[in-house]
């Protein structure tokens, strides 16, 4: 029985929201505006067993908004428990019963003890399949919510245009169309296709909005100071298409400054773009700490009551933060209009009504372990770990084959050599997974007893050796050099004794992560694998053994050696919880590798930027260096071989508003069936303003078997071939326009077609 209008199921969402808004006290408001966070993140044992309610009582009297990660160390049974006791004690001990929304991270899988761990988020863009992605944020969903939990802040659209900055890993790599595909298909599957968001689906946030990818220097929460055509033609475009074509749920703010002002007070970009310009009507977050940043890291506000009120008035009305209690007396004295608050709360309680939080906040405990890391969930992670595999170079040795695939018939002795072949490492944003499986582990089962595996540390990348523990830690320590010795030289007897060498190298959880603090750093200014690995690497090359490199890491390394002298290298990412079963399926032939490079590789940290799609002025070269990169982006071979044959452009002299369609048949040339992604690339070859030498407009990826054919159709639009001119306006100009059609960035079939004068 209902008392209130806003209590009853049958009325809409506006009339609910009104009645309630109208009840409220400016504490209550205040509260649904913030995000309460349990002390103790880690380790897991401070916040094992029941959730500390006394504690929600004391800190939130007033009910709150929003908590985040509550089920982080907990299994999933224990999770949805949490869950039940946080609502209940919104529903009978505060005033309105408000339920809160239950936040948790999901950049590659939930971040929840035991939950299924996918590819990072670099590793999932390596793919090139958005349907794939939306199948894992889809599972990912599904293990959310059965837990209790109603909103992911994910996925991150930052494009990655500096691999120094350790956040490389949480993107879908350096282009904005790949980012945009991608990503919609992230939000896709964590919120659905439909509105309301339906039961076993949850709220996506697309962060970190904007121009974050690209920092000075290459540290996290730098300045990132372009101008507004290279903002709104590259930085945005990932943004504007979560929220115009997937209708994200929710915006996070970034920690950085745009020509001087900090995104958590940038009105131009939170009201003016976002909001008024783009018609986003969801809900705008600061990131942690983000309102306090404009006091404490950029000088903006005086304390904290002016940085809350400087977030508030700029559009951030959700805090990950401990500032917006401080408005109360702002809105006493008059410097806060409570209308820009009611604003705000009416867009969470809306929220909140429409994710049906009124009528069903409770997860089944019972229900919970059913949905969390499920065989289906499992075999998913592994399909998504076949697709990200990405081969680099495959060369032939002594006896004129390509190295890979291996043949185990062939082999009586294998060495698995290096600091990552015997760990799962997922990347940031993780906690223990169920069922893991490490390259060396994947490796000998998948070889069963047919042959001998034999494993060498060989060096250490840091002294814990890595894991999702050590992405928290502070302190970062090298390894024992007297130790290392040791370790090497053993790697190098080892591998005299192999037939093959694997070596499994890279990077792990504790050198390339989020530095969110001076004392808590993680950007590097050297892209060289960390520590002794280059010195383990040639002293296990110079034994004669045949070497294969495998990279477990989160962004592109200056691997300029092995390039030159390893047959075999393999850019594996980090490739989630049956990582090492794919690996070992890739190795010995039972798959085809078909992932491509969704960042460029580059020589040295000298050649940054590397990106590939570039302004015509930008890479004339250096004195004794090569101008092109290592491996380039869109990069990445296959055990078999592909044509491309019978482009048809039509028409082939469009106007400025039709759209192009494009044709290229691509057959399997090769013996094995396999994977390609077809990519298509556009120059405008002459334009009133500088274009980059090619931007990426379409790609599919096909599976073929040897000898078959098919033909691949892309229709250009004319916004594809817009661009910002001289005032700042989009226009599609006439002139000639070249393509490139093929299996990577530098490779395929050309042709052209000219746009029209109108």
């Amino acid at each position: 029985m209902t008392n209130y209008p806003y209590q009853n199921p049958d009325l809409p969402a506006a009339e609910r929201v009104a009645d309630l808004l109208a009840r409220m006290t400016l504490d209550e408001k205040l509260a649904q505006m913030t995000i309460f966070g349990f002390p103790g993140e880690h380790p897991r044992d401070s916040v094992e067993g029941p959730v500390n309610i006394d504690l929600l009582r004391q800190t939130c009297p007033d009910n709150v908004g929003g908590i985040g990660r509550v089920g982080l160390y907990r299994d999933s049974r224990e999770a949805a428990e949490a869950a039940r006791a946080v609502q209940d004690f919104a529903r009978h001990e505060t005033r309105l019963g408000i339920p809160i929304l239950i936040i948790d991270e999901a950049l590659h899988g939930l971040m929840g003890w035991h939950a299924t761990s996918f590819p990072q988020a670099i590793g999932l863009a390596a793919t090139w399949n958005p349907a794939l992605v939306e199948q894992i944020f889809t599972a990912a969903a599904a293990e959310m919510r059965a837990r209790g939990s109603h909103w992911a802040l994910s996925p991150v659209l930052d494009l990655a245009r500096d691999p120094r900055w350790g956040r490389t890993e949480e993107t879908y790599g350096e282009d904005p169309y790949l980012a945009s595909v991608i990503g919609r298909a992230a939000v896709f599957g964590l919120q659905g296709r439909e509105t309301p968001i339906a039961s076993d689906r949850v709220m996506a946030t697309a962060k970190h909005f904007a121009v974050h990818g690209q920092p000075e220097g290459g540290t996290n929460c730098a300045p990132a100071n372009y101008a507004e055509r290279e903002i709104r033609e590259v930085f945005l475009r990932p943004f504007q298409t979560a929220v115009q074509k997937a209708h994200v749920a929710a915006i996070m703010a970034s920690y950085n400054e745009i020509n001087g002002i900090p995104v958590h007070k940038n009105k131009w970009l939170l009201q003016e773009l976002l909001r008024q310009e783009w018609g986003f009507t969801g809900l705008i977050i600061s990131d942690g700490g983000g309102i306090r940043d404009l006091d404490r890291l950029h000088h903006v506000a005086a304390n904290r009551a002016e940085a809350a009120r400087q977030a508030l008035e700029s559009g951030i009305e959700y805090e990950l933060d401990d500032c917006f209690a401080l408005l109360k007396e702002q809105v006493a004295a008059g410097l806060v209009d409570e209308a820009i608050i009611d604003n705000a709360v009416r867009r969470i309680l809306t929220a909140k009504f429409e994710m049906g939080l009124f009528e069903n906040p409770y997860p089944t405990p019972e229900n919970a372990s059913l949905h969390t890391n499920r065989q289906a969930h499992h075999a998913l992670a592994l399909e998504a770990a076949r697709q990200t595999l990405t081969l680099l170079k495959n060369e032939p040795v002594a006896n004129g084959a390509p190295l890979l695939p291996l043949n185990p018939a062939a082999l009586r002795r294998v060495a698995v050599i290096g600091p990552n072949a015997a760990k799962v490492h997922q990347g940031g944003y993780s906690v223990q997974a169920e069922g893991g499986v490490s390259v060396l582990d994947g490796i000998r089962q998948f070889l069963d007893s047919q042959v001998k595996v034999v494993h060498a540390e060989g060096c250490r990348i840091t002294q814990d050796g890595g894991g999702w523990q050590s992405w928290w830690r502070d302190t970062v320590e090298l390894p024992d050099p007297g130790e290392e010795t040791a370790r090497l030289e053993e790697a190098s007897a080892l591998a005299k004794t192999a037939d093959v060498a694997i070596l499994v190298l890279g990077e792990n959880e504790a050198v390339c992560r989020e530095g969110w603090s001076r004392e808590h750093l993680g950007d590097r200014d050297s892209l060289d694998l960390p520590g002794n690995q280059e010195t383990l690497l040639q002293a296990v090359a110079a034994t004669g053994t045949p070497v294969v490199l495998l990279l477990i890491n989160g962004r592109p390394l200056t691997i300029t050696w092995a390039a030159a002298h390893i047959p075999a290298i393999v850019e594996c990412w980090y490739v989630g919880q049956a990582g090492g079963t794919a690996v070992a399926e890739m190795l010995f032939g039972a798959m085809n590798p078909g992932g491509k490079l969704p960042i460029t590789f580059p020589r040295s940290v000298g050649q940054l930027p590397a990106f590939y799609n570039h302004k015509p002025s930008a890479r004339r070269g250096y004195l004794f260096a090569s101008n092109q990169p290592l491996f380039p982006f869109g990069h990445g071979l296959s055990y078999t071989t592909f044509a491309y044959s019978d482009l048809h452009i039509e028409p082939a002299t469009p106007m400025p508003d039709e759209s192009v369609t494009m044709r290229i048949t691509v057959t399997n040339t090769g013996q094995r069936a396999g994977d390609e992604v077809v990519q298509l690339y556009v120059r405008d070859c002459i334009s009133s303003v500088t274009r980059p030498v090619q931007e990426l407009k379409g790609f599919q990826r096909l599976s073929l078997q040897p000898g078959e054919s098919q033909a691949v159709t892309f229709t250009l639009e004319p916004a594809a071939l817009a661009f910002l001119d001289e005032t700042t306006e989009w226009v599609v100009e006439p002139g000639e326009f070249e393509l490139l059609l093929g299996g990577s960035s530098v490779a395929g079939v050309n042709g052209r077609f000219t746009v029209q004068s109108s």
